[in-house]
């Protein structure tokens, strides 16, 4: 069982960057500063590979109305890698609102009042308290909340499963006055990037310590598209780049995190624009910073992409029905022929009459050697690798 708390994850150094200071690029092999100037070791290579044993995918499974589907075996499961079948060592059935899993699937909520409109934000606010009055305050999982501002992140100090004690947090943690506001151009957007995927980036290497599931649920309309041509980067910085992508999806896929982008703001034209970046990357001169979109993220998890403008705490519910009746399938990868070598992976059910949708982590990256602590070629955590400016 789980005791222990996000804030030590945080003091790490949650430092948001400020539009006239954002950080540049980090060179390979340095430690991440925080804003004590303390350097901090990040692993970045925590990789379930062939070197360190078996790979377990958290997969949800539901039938054509999207309803879970219970009673499955490994025989029923085919796992392609690559395109090749791979032999599946085991399938376990989960069921995560089970009075006392071990460990226990656990919840973390994100209110992102930097990406977000005063009004969003203030209407994110009122729909989770709607969720967290459900059930008489008695949620269904352990559930931890944080709210990211430009002043920093706070953190309930516990997981709990007590709606009334979140709620007393959300009531305590108000955003304040905002310095990084959407009509700050360039620099802003950048700054408010920064900021959202270190928080990213601290939350998945401290949860990657904790065992179990986690379910992510990141409330915001995400942060803005970055442009900038792929010729008018020097190979530099595409491999920056690409080794961050690399390294926020391994540590994603270490912490065992399904990433959840809830839009609090009605479907619009444009919303689904980040479709064009779902392809993984495989070399670093096809990256682009529409990789590290946040609902392009989710989708990478095996998560879900949603908006709603008056029921955002029935999203949630459907979000946390993931972990009601879902499978743990465990595989060793093949060995990988260089760095980080993408796979990606496709999980079917193979059983004659039954038409059913698998959803779960679409691709990672492999490593020929493990490779752990601060000798990885990846930016640290909070410094993104920043586009040349036009």
């Amino acid at each position: 069982m789980r005791h222990q708390s996000l804030l030590p994850i945080l003091a790490l150094g949650l430092a948001i960057i400020a539009p006239s200071t954002v950080s540049s690029q980090t060179p390979s092999g340095a430690t991440a500063s925080t804003a004590t100037n303390q350097p901090v070791t990040v692993a970045y290579r925590d990789v379930p590979s062939s070197a360190t044993g078996a790979m377990t995918l958290d997969v949800v499974v539901t039938d054509k109305s999207g309803a879970p589907l219970e009673g499955l075996s490994a025989a029923d499961f085919k796992l392609l890698d690559n395109k090749t079948p791979q032999n599946i060592l085991s399938v376990r059935a989960t069921e995560g609102f089970a009075a006392k899993p071990d460990p226990p699937v656990e919840v973390i909520v994100v209110l992102d009042a930097i990406n977000s409109s005063f009004l969003t934000e203030t209407n994110a606010r009122k729909w989770i308290r709607d969720f967290l009055d459900e059930n008489g305050g008695q949620l269904a999982l352990p559930t931890s909340l944080l709210v990211l501002t430009d002043h920093g992140a706070k953190a309930q100090d516990h997981p709990s499963r007590d709606g009334k004690i979140l709620e007393q947090f959300l009531d305590a943690n108000n955003p304040g006055l905002r310095t990084m506001k959407k009509d700050q151009g360039w620099e802003g957007a950048m700054a408010r990037e920064q900021a959202s995927l270190k928080l990213l980036n601290l939350l998945a290497t401290g949860e990657a310590r904790v065992p179990g599931r986690k379910l992510l649920l990141w409330l915001s309309p995400g942060w803005q598209m970055i442009s900038q041509s792929m010729s008018s980067r020097s190979q530099k910085s595409n491999n920056l780049l690409f080794d961050y992508i690399v390294s926020i999806s391994t540590e994603l896929r270490a912490a065992r995190i399904t990433l959840y982008n809830i839009n609090p703001q009605e479907a619009g034209p444009g919303q689904y624009q980040f479709e064009s970046y779902l392809k993984p990357v495989d070399v670093p001169e096809h990256s682009d910073f529409g990789n590290l979109l946040l609902p392009v993220l989710a989708e990478e998890t095996g998560g879900q992409v949603m908006a709603g403008y008056n029921d955002l705490a029935k999203l949630m519910d459907r979000c946390i029905a993931d972990a009601k009746d879902y499978y743990e399938l465990t595989f060793t990868p093949p060995p990988p022929g260089h760095p980080n070598e993408l796979h990606k992976l496709e999980v079917l059910v193979d059983k004659p009459g039954l038409k059913a949708e698998a959803r779960t982590r679409t691709l990672y990256y492999a490593e020929p050697t493990t490779v752990t602590g601060a000798g990885s070629s990846a930016s640290a955590p909070g410094q993104t690798p920043k586009p040349a400016s036009n």
